[in-house]
C-alpha cells in the first residue's frame, strides 16, 4: 500500500456545507437573518443551504467570501466534496443491495447450464445476470418478475425461490423466441394434439422432441424444454408471448408419464383459459377449479374415460401383460397407463415402472 493510500481518508458519512456554514455563524454570533441582509440572499435561501436543501452556487460562494472572510473556493470545494461523497455513499449502498439480490440468484447453476458465462468477479456476474434477464437493475427485476409473474405448476415439496423460478422462466422465454412460430390458432392446436398423442409411443427424445416442437409451432404454440433450477420445484409452465403460447417443461420427474401428462395439462390451460390467467399450485394461490379442468383435460386426452373404465372391469388388478395390451389397443405408451393406474391407487407405486421410459439431461448443454 502506498503512502498516499495510507494517508487517504474516505468517510462513510456526510458533512453538509450547511453544517459548516452554521458553525461559522455560531462562532461569529451572526443569525441567518443577518447573513441574508449582508449577502442579499433571501432568508429562505440561507435556511435551505443550512438544511442541505439547496447547493452553494458559485455566485453564493463569492457573496460568502465577502461576508464571512473565507475564500470562495473554500465554499465551492465544500459543496463539490459533499456532492461527491453523497453520490459515492449512494452508489455503495446501491451496490450492496445489488449484491444482496445477486446472492439469491442461482448464478452457479445458470453458468453450469450455459445460460450465462462463467465469471469470477461479482460485478461481472451481476452484469451477466442483468443481461440475461434483459433488465437495467435489480429494481426492474422486481417489476418484471413479481408483478408479471407467469402461470406455472409447482410442487409444494420444495420452498419456492422467486429468483430461481424467474430465471427458469426467462430461459424458457429466450428459447421460445428462437422458435419460428405461426400465430396461435385454437382449432389447429386441437388438431395437432391428436398427432402429438401419437408421439407418446416414441421413446427417443431426439426423435419425438423435434416433431413435437414443429407440430405445436405450426399452430402457434412454442414448446421448450428447460432444466429445473435449484429451489424451484417447477415442472411445467404456460404463458403467452405476443400472439403465441408457450409451454415450458423441465422433466422434473424424468418419466414419460409425467412428461406427457404435464404437456397435455399445459395444453389444457391454453385451450380452456384466458391469456392473462395465472395458475399457481396450492398454498401459493392456486385456482383449483382451473387446475382441475387442466388435469381432467390431460387425463382424458391421454386415456379416453370410456376405454379406461372398460379396461378396469376386465383387469385383474396386478398383471402387467393386460396393461401393455391395453396401451397398444388405445395407441398410447404403456408407461402412461401405468402412471394413471398408480395415480388412481389401482397399482402400487413400485409396480410397473419398468414399462415407463426415463429421461435425463445431458451434462454439457442441458439437452436431453
Amino acid at each position: 500500500m502506498s503512502k498516499a493510500q495510507e494517508n487517504s481518508f474516505v468517510p462513510d458519512y456526510l458533512i453538509t456545507p450547511g453544517e459548516v456554514l452554521e458553525d461559522y455563524l455560531d462562532d461569529m454570533g451572526m443569525t441567518q437573518a443577518e447573513l441574508a441582509d449582508r449577502t442579499g440572499l433571501s432568508k429562505k435561501t440561507i435556511n435551505e443551504i443550512i438544511k442541505a436543501k439547496s447547493p452553494i452556487t458559485t455566485e453564493t460562494a463569492l457573496k460568502l467570501e465577502r461576508t464571512l472572510g473565507r475564500p470562495a473556493h473554500f465554499w465551492s470545494n465544500l459543496e463539490r466534496q459533499y456532492q461527491e461523497d453523497r453520490l459515492r455513499i449512494a452508489e455503495q449502498q446501491r451496490i450492496k443491495c445489488d449484491m444482496e439480490w445477486l446472492e439469491k440468484v442461482p448464478v452457479a447453476a445458470m453458468a453450469k447450464l450455459g445460460w450465462i458465462p462463467k465469471l469470477k468477479s461479482p460485478v461481472e456476474k451481476l452484469e451477466a445476470v442483468l443481461r440475461f434477464f434483459g433488465i437495467a437493475s435489480p429494481a426492474q427485476w422486481e417489476t418484471v418478475w413479481r408483478e408479471h409473474q407467469v402461470a406455472y405448476r409447482q410442487t409444494e415439496r420444495f420452498e419456492n425461490c422467486a429468483e430461481s423460478v424467474s430465471a427458469w422462466l426467462r430461459q424458457g422465454e429466450i428459447q421460445a423466441q428462437q422458435i419460428s412460430c405461426a400465430p396461435f390458432d385454437k382449432k389447429a392446436f386441437q388438431h395437432v394434439l391428436g398427432e402429438v398423442r401419437d408421439l407418446t409411443r416414441e421413446e427417443a427424445p431426439d426423435v419425438f422432441v423435434p416433431k413435437l416442437v414443429e407440430l405445436c409451432a405450426s399452430a402457434g404454440v412454442a414448446v421448450v424444454f428447460v432444466p429445473e433450477l435449484p429451489k424451484t420445484g417447477t415442472y411445467g409452465a404456460t404463458r403467452w408471448l405476443g400472439d403465441r403460447a408457450v409451454i415450458q417443461l423441465s422433466l422434473r420427474y424424468k418419466s414419460n408419464d409425467h412428461l406427457w401428462f404435464t404437456f397435455f395439462h399445459e395444453a389444457g390451460h391454453i385451450l380452456k383459459h384466458g391469456r392473462k390467467d395465472v395458475f399457481i399450485e396450492g398454498k401459493n394461490g392456486l385456482d383449483n377449479e382451473k387446475e382441475e379442468e387442466a388435469n381432467v383435460f390431460a387425463r382424458d386426452k391421454l386415456i379416453p374415460p370410456q376405454e379406461y373404465r372398460r379396461f378396469l372391469t376386465s383387469w385383474d388388478g396386478c398383471s402387467l401383460a393386460p396393461v401393455v395390451a391395453f396401451a397398444e389397443e388405445i395407441q398410447i405408451a404403456p408407461g402412461i397407463v401405468v402412471g394413471r393406474l398408480q395415480h388412481d391407487g389401482r397399482l402400487p407405486i413400485k409396480i410397473g415402472n419398468k414399462l415407463k421410459v426415463f429421461y435425463r439431461w445431458a451434462a454439457s448443454k442441458g439437452e436431453k
